[in-house]
């Protein structure tokens, strides 16, 4: 599980990168949602682990977290959110 919320904060990271070229930008609006699903994830990841090294689901939390924020600052920035 700890894979898979690693895995999904790169690719939401990915996500919001995509979102930054001009005129792609609405992309945010698809990536904002995946990233939520994708701290939900690394929350359970990181609550259900037994692991002792916790250290892929807390980046997996870090990097959904980081693609929420940039993702909303640049749709604020481009006018995508009224």
């Amino acid at each position: 599980m700890q894979t898979i919320s690693l895995i999904w904060g790169i690719l939401a990271v990915i996500g919001m990168l995509v979102g930054f070229i001009p005129c792609v930008g609405a992309f945010n609006w698809l990536n904002i949602p995946f990233a939520g699903v994708g701290v939900i994830i690394s929350a359970i990841a990181l609550g259900t682990s037994k692991d002792p090294s916790k250290a892929k689901s807390i980046a997996g939390l870090i990097c959904c977290i980081v693609a929420i924020l940039f993702g909303f600052i640049r749709l604020v920035i481009g006018g995508g959110v009224l």
